[in-house]
């Protein structure tokens, strides 16, 4: 296992460079703490390199656990003085172990062409925490497959992994596109467009989620577009108190995921 000791070493700048400008494509990822090195791991995703704090790993730690296991199954392992691991780690309060890695990208035909799908589109979701609880409410939930396009944030930026706890990793995730590319996919695929509107839609409890669907959600403030809503097949919206005038995009994506859940699950 290697050891480097200096914030100039050129691995401190690729971990920086990765966390201010992330992959668009999602195909080379950073990951920040043990619970997504693990995932990483389980996932069978190859790792480039990882870092970690070697007070960590003289320690009895997860962290110094998982970078020995690492370390025998041929990985990259680096050591790192904590004052350089603090430099790489994107973090304010540094995890103690850090990777980058690559994962399998997802072709946008794919997501919809699963035999039982169910596809969220995240349009226009810009803050990276929203994407990544919307993305672990949907594989909880049983999405199949997600789109993260318009103007949201990556879904494969560190802050949205982290929010994701690494369903972002596990579930096929195609992110970038447009949204005209996206609902012109779905309707390729014959799957019925369900658009999330603050009111004036059905029930949620009361549509018909079986077969193949596809949820579109928008992002903070303004939410879905009405061009976009226009071309969708039926449009949904959560009952709430009258004092109340939205609700936060990932509460109500995760709500709209399990009332269709209920459906789904049904023989």
């Amino acid at each position: 296992m290697r050891t480097i000791s200096s914030r100039q070493n050129p691995l401190v700048r690729t971990f920086r460079e990765l966390a201010d400008n992330p992959d668009p494509t999602g195909e080379r990822v950073l990951l920040d703490g043990v619970h997504l090195v693990r995932d990483a791991h389980k996932s069978g995703a190859l790792f480039e390199v990882v870092a970690i704090a070697a007070s960590r790993l003289d320690a009895d730690s997860e962290e110094g656990e998982l970078a020995r296991d690492l370390d025998r199954d041929a990985v990259d392992v680096i050591a790192a003085d904590d004052k350089v691991f603090s430099a790489l780690s994107p973090v304010k309060t540094p995890s103690g172990i850090a990777a980058i890695a690559r994962r399998k990208v997802t072709a946008p035909p794919i997501i919809c062409g699963h035999p039982k799908a169910f596809v969220l589109a995240a349009v226009d979701v810009q803050d990276p925490g929203n994407v990544g609880s919307l993305l672990r409410a949907a594989e909880a939930g049983g999405v199949t497959g997600a789109f993260v396009c318009g103007a949201s944030a990556n879904p494969f930026s560190w802050k949205a992994l982290r929010g994701s706890m690494g369903s972002a990793l596990r579930l096929p995730v195609v992110p970038g596109m447009t949204t005209d590319a996206v609902i012109n996919t779905m309707t390729d695929a014959g799957l019925r467009i369900v658009a999330a509107v603050p009111r004036g839609g059905e029930n949620p409890d009361e549509l018909d989620w079986r077969g193949p669907v596809g949820l579109l959600v928008g992002g903070e403030g303004p939410g879905l577009s009405e061009e976009l809503v226009m071309r969708a097949d039926a449009k949904v919206t959560i009952p709430m108190a009258t004092s109340v005038e939205s609700l936060n995009v990932a509460v109500a994506g995760a709500i709209l995921v399990y009332t269709a859940r209920r459906q789904r699950v049904l023989p």
